[in-house]
């Protein structure tokens, strides 16, 4: 799934577009005891309580693609009888009417799901006509080939109010407030079937974190059965690993500060791409060839993307392995920042003997928010006679 298809299931989350045939919840406390449940049309609920919903359903198809949503594949097995693939196909051609696949599906989340306090399970069905598009993009809503026909499961926490003062209008005065027990945005959620080239693909999902450094590891692999991918955090380590061990002593300033300009020019030709742009080990081949690397180094490269590939894991996201809003440059006791386009305005500098970082300024300098002149003004005092 890219970004448009995610925007196009987020309208889906509306009154007018409302394509949700039925909900189901179940309320679980930090002992794992199912507290209370629901079942029921999701069209019967009132209007506010419709639109709270509304807002947490969009908010799982929310943040940036290959960190906050990252879709996710299945392995062969797990579409055999009896697989975790299977079981959400069940439980997705139930239309959620069948009480023990629900059942079933909330003990493998409460076994599987490692969290500590109060959460809620929410489980929509939804069933979306797929409007076809003309040659040029638009949408034709009387014309539908195709219905997508999806669940999507969100995690929300349940947490205690804080504590506070409040204004009483009937007695007219300040006092305690009731605590009530709120249900906040989702921390983690999936959609199956996965939404792919605007139409159904049963052999994927997308998976939703709010943190997108702390996946449930045991929940993905027990409840959903699919190859966990490296965390953008992952992604980036491995890079920068990548890059000091094949550049070797090639692994200088200013082949570092061409690697990520040349990454942020590609980030930039494919900004508007619906999907995310990824370098695959042949982009990354010939930008470390480009900057230096042996011939052994690469070839050691290649049997790691190798590796890579085997483990499901083909590339890396440009937007997680490079600050598209800043070029930073450290040392043990300075940091810079500089706009990704300003890179020029920094070098490596040998100056008298030592190496070092010189940035080129403007007339305009400020040092903790005082305007400076850029160099210090050169004043020249005449000596007093002696008496």
């Amino acid at each position: 799934m890219n970004k448009k298809e995610a925007s196009e299931l987020k309208k889906l989350f509306t009154p007018a577009n409302c394509a949700i045939s039925r909900i189901c919840g179940c309320y679980v406390d930090a002992e794992k005891n199912k507290r209370t449940e629901l079942k029921e049309a999701f069209l019967s609920l009132p209007e506010e309580e419709a639109f709270k919903y509304f807002t947490i359903f969009k908010s799982a198809l929310s943040g940036t693609l290959g960190k906050n949503l990252v879709n996710m594949e299945f392995p062969l097995h797990t579409e055999e009888e009896g697989g975790t693939q299977n079981f959400l196909l069940k439980l997705r051609d139930s239309q959620l009417k069948d009480d023990s696949l629900i059942e079933e599906f909330y003990d493998k989340v409460i076994a599987s799901y490692d969290y500590g306090e109060n959460y809620y399970i929410i489980l929509i069905h939804c069933a979306y006509d797929i409007p076809a598009r003309s040659s040029d993009g638009l949408e034709m809503y009387d014309a539908s080939d195709f219905v997508y026909e999806f669940i999507q499961c969100t995690i929300c926490p349940v947490k205690l109010s804080k504590a506070g003062l409040c204004y009483n209008s009937q007695a007219n005065v300040i006092e305690n407030r009731n605590r009530d027990w709120i249900v906040e945005a989702p921390e983690t959620g999936f959609l199956f079937p996965a939404f792919t080239d605007r139409n159904t693909d049963i052999h994927g999902l997308v998976y939703y974190s709010k943190n997108p450094e702390l996946l449930p590891e045991r929940m993905i692999d027990e409840l959903l059965g699919c190859v966990i991918p490296m965390t953008a955090k992952s992604q980036k380590e491995t890079f920068q690993t990548i890059i000091e061990e094949t550049l070797g002593e090639n692994c200088d300033f200013e082949t570092v500060k061409n690697i990520h300009e040349t990454i942020n020019e590609m980030l930039e030709e494919t900004k508007d791409e619906p999907a995310p742009f990824t370098i695959d080990k042949y982009q990354m081949k010939k930008l470390l060839e480009n900057n230096g690397a042996s011939q052994e180094k690469l070839e050691e490269l290649e049997q790691r993307f190798t590796q890579d590939e085997q483990e499901k894991n083909p590339g890396f996201l440009a937007s997680n392995i490079v600050n598209a809003r800043s070029f930073e440059i450290k040392t043990t006791d300075v940091s810079i920042k500089v706009a990704p386009d300003k890179t020029y305005l920094v070098e490596n500098r040998m100056i008298e003997g030592r190496p070092c970082i010189v940035i080129g300024i403007s007339e305009h300098v400020e040092i903790n928010g005082i305007t400076v002149r850029p160099i210090a003004a050169q004043h020249s005092y005449e000596e007093e006679p002696e008496e």
